[in-house]
């Protein structure tokens, strides 16, 4: 670990009022998460001038950005200054205080899309990994440098594919953590949705089918055997509990499953899908141009990351994504505005804060540019969404789509459907130009910058 990566730990350390004030932490992709002690004791605006953090994200945990890679090395040193304090743990006369702060913040429906989020973040980088080597296998195979019946294209299908095939395991696991269940159960709930055997089942004179209702499906089966397993439990002798609680929740979750969740199911998938191709098919590039135009706000306040059932979803349903390419805009906008205010300003610090976040955005991670230079500045956040409407647009009018889930910018060309890759690359540039042209003319001027002198 470099020496700046420790002097930004410590630096983040202080201005949370130290490392007794931290209860606990964790990171993304981008952000270090720390639940504060007391949160009358953090400094949001200090953390915001640390030089190497871009932003901060103020709700149930302290979110700080600091950018892809960068957030490991610094985490990894926050987390040594804060055990050698050896004071983190919740102090007894704050207690109170935090239950308050926690309860007044927390709303069902932020606790409820909070907990979803955490169930699909942290399969992030496998769904990365998997979906870029499915991506360019095809794109090769289908360009000809490869034959598919290759063994070599055989091993790079079967290693990508993998994780598509039994993620509703990991799903299940997920959420059964998320809502108090224990792990194991929650991968069999998933395992009830995806076992082949269920083709041999009849229920109303219908056979069900394997997989029936999808990611949706297998969250609701695993947020019930999580009830299920707590309510059991609170009923059996502690002396059968490791034989009854599990048994008795996996047979009520099973038969419930089959005859409830599996179609329930998949009649809400086959709404969300049919209504988003709906939507894209009237609507076509008016649609394109708001969901564009409206994806950045959603990635401040967090709820994109709802979004990813939704992908999994449709290319589950239609083999495709034709939703995140359009999404993908929103952060090639936003590069594009980046340009504009780089060519145009003259402040030092400010340049510097862009050069740092560009290459994350032009790779697919846009926070670092959001947090540390649109938001702040206000007016070029709305300029680089207008940018990643027009992309959005044409990527609506050309019909792009993906075949997994990734990160967006550069890389989700990989994954895009290979006779479509160009197209999508000519509407991520035209989405650069287009918040380029928008900012530079109308989104900023350097006198806006004051915080950067």
């Amino acid at each position: 670990m470099s020496n700046e990566d420790k002097i930004i730990a410590q630096q983040i350390s202080d201005c949370l009022g130290g490392a007794e004030n931290v209860d606990s932490f964790t990171h993304c992709m981008t952000r270090l998460r720390v639940t504060p002690v007391d949160r009358t004791l953090v400094n949001a605006g200090a953390i915001k001038q640390i030089d190497g953090v871009f932003g901060i994200v103020e709700e149930e945990t302290i979110q700080i950005i600091l950018g892809p890679g960068k957030v490991n090395k610094v985490a990894e040193e926050f987390g040594r200054v804060v055990k050698e304090s050896g004071q983190n743990m919740l102090k007894d006369r704050t207690a109170v205080k935090k239950s308050e702060l926690k309860e007044k913040n927390s709303t069902p429906f932020k606790l409820f899309l909070r907990k979803i989020s955490s169930i699909f973040i942290p399969l992030i980088p496998a769904l990365v990994a998997s979906g870029l080597i499915t991506g360019i296998s095809r794109a090769v195979i289908q360009a000809g440098w490869l034959d598919a019946e290759s063994q070599f294209a055989i091993l790079l299908t079967t290693i990508g594919g993998g994780l598509f095939a039994y993620l509703g395991i990991l799903v299940g696991l997920n959420a059964a953590k998320e809502f108090g269940g224990s792990p194991a159960l929650g991968a069999l709930a998933g395992i009830l949705v995806i076992n082949p055997g269920v083709e041999s089942i009849t229920l109303f004179g219908e056979a069900l089918l394997p997989g029936r209702g999808g990611l949706i499906g297998i969250l609701f089966a695993a947020i019930f055997i999580a009830y299920v397993e707590k309510w059991v439990r609170k009923v059996v002798p502690q002396s059968l509990d490791i034989i009854l609680t599990p048994t008795i929740a996996l047979l009520v979750t099973g038969i419930v499953t089959y005859i409830i969740f599996m179609p329930i199911g998949g009649f809400i998938s086959d709404v969300i899908t049919g209504g988003l191709l709906a939507v894209l098919d009237v609507g076509g590039i008016v649609a394109g141009f708001v969901l564009g135009a409206t994806f950045l706000p959603l990635v401040v306040t967090g709820l994109h990351q709802g979004l990813t059932p939704i992908h999994l979803e449709l290319i589950n349903s239609i083999g495709d994504d034709p939703l995140l390419p359009i999404l993908a805009m929103g952060g090639a906008g936003q590069v594009g505005a980046a340009f504009a205010i780089y060519m145009k300003t003259k402040k030092v610090r400010l340049k510097r804060a862009i050069g740092g976040a560009l290459p994350s955005g032009m790779l697919g991670i846009g926070e670092p540019l959001i947090f540390g230079v649109t938001l702040p500045l206000g007016r070029p956040f709305l300029t680089a969404c207008l940018g990643a409407g027009v992309g959005g647009a044409f990527q609506a009018y050309f019909n792009i789509a993906t075949v997994a889930v990734g990160v967006s910018g550069l890389p989700l060309a990989f994954i895009v459907l290979p006779h479509q890759i160009v197209l999508y690359l000519v509407g991520l540039v035209i989405a650069y130009i287009a918040g380029f042209i928008f900012t530079y003319l109308f989104g900023f001027k350097d006198e806006m910058a004051a915080e950067f002198d």
